[in-house]
């Protein structure tokens, strides 16, 4: 039996920035702006290689159908899913003060958010295998990167993304709530969603914690085995031009990699150490993860 007490909601209440409500009006511009441009540059990549396929279109000389460009349209794809799951909400925050998201919305919200993290982490790997191969054995690249494994490499890690995220929203809905349904941020995380319920939430951490460890746990730790061999292997190169140039193309790669794990690692500590203490900071870290889904457009 259950406590009258505890209830199924039917909306969360999300947080924008407390105390600044009346500056929201100026930042209405700068939000729509980065919105567009996030979308149209995002869109524009795959949209590029397509029309590289189609035409042999090239530019400065450089095919668009190498492996990198491949593997860059991924990427493009899963921040393109990330800024539209995302922005909705916090759009409506600042357009409407829309502050409410519906029980089903927001669970379909942190779904989203996440399987294209997920997916955005393992396309990260995968860039990383590229630049490996590419330095290695540079004569075999486009042999050993062939398009069939490329595809594949695409189709498994949306696959493994769905798979690890399908249970988590089930999970949820049939949690019971005792009166909180504030979350912290713009949008849900689960994260955030699992310290509402009063009910055991036991399962839900154990798989919230497998999927954390199963991803980017073990997705960071093969990017930095990557980074260890490209280096190894760079530097094994006679040429000072060659291993300068060769090292040289996966700078961009890493401030790529570094700028997505830092702020979600921080949203994750926060969460665990300073949500109560300091909601402030959580807010802010959020937003910085935030940002960079819009701002990272490859």
């Amino acid at each position: 039996m259950f406590s009258s007490s505890q209830f199924t909601p039917e909306y969360f209440l999300l947080t924008g920035f407390p105390g600044l409500e009346e500056q929201y009006p100026w930042f209405i511009f700068p939000f729509c702006s980065t919105y567009l441009v996030a979308l149209m540059g995002n869109s524009l990549i795959p949209l590029m290689i397509k029309k590289s396929h189609l035409g042999r279109a090239r530019w400065k000389n450089i095919s668009l159908h190498q492996p990198m460009y491949l593997f860059l349209a991924m990427l493009a794809f899963a921040e393109l899913g990330v800024s539209a799951s995302t922005l909705p909400t916090v759009l409506g925050i600042f357009l409407f003060s829309a502050k409410n998201i519906c029980f089903e919305a927001c669970l379909l919200q942190m779904f989203s958010i996440h399987l294209f993290s997920i997916m955005e982490s393992g396309v990260l790997l995968a860039m990383s295998v590229d630049r490996f191969v590419a330095i290695y054995n540079p004569l075999q690249y486009t042999a050993i990167l062939t398009l069939p494994r490329i595809a594949g490499t695409g189709a498994t890690l949306g696959l493994k993304s769905v798979m690890l995220m399908f249970p988590l929203p089930f999970l949820l809905k049939h949690l019971l709530f005792c009166g909180n349904i504030t979350l912290s941020h713009s949008y849900c995380l689960h994260s955030d969603l699992i310290q509402l319920p009063c009910g055991a939430t036991r399962p839900n951490s154990i798989l919230g914690l497998y999927i954390i460890t199963s991803t980017f746990g073990l997705d960071s730790r093969l990017l930095t085995v990557s980074y260890v061999l490209i280096l190894c292997t760079g530097l094994g190169i006679t040429s000072r031009e060659g291993r300068w140039k060769a090292l040289n193309t996966c700078v961009s790669h890493i401030c790529a990699v570094l700028v997505y794990y830092v702020p979600m690692i921080s949203v994750a500590l926060v969460h665990c150490f300073l949500k109560h203490t300091a909601p402030a900071v959580c807010l802010l870290v959020a937003s910085v993860y935030f940002w960079y889904h819009l701002c990272s457009t490859p």
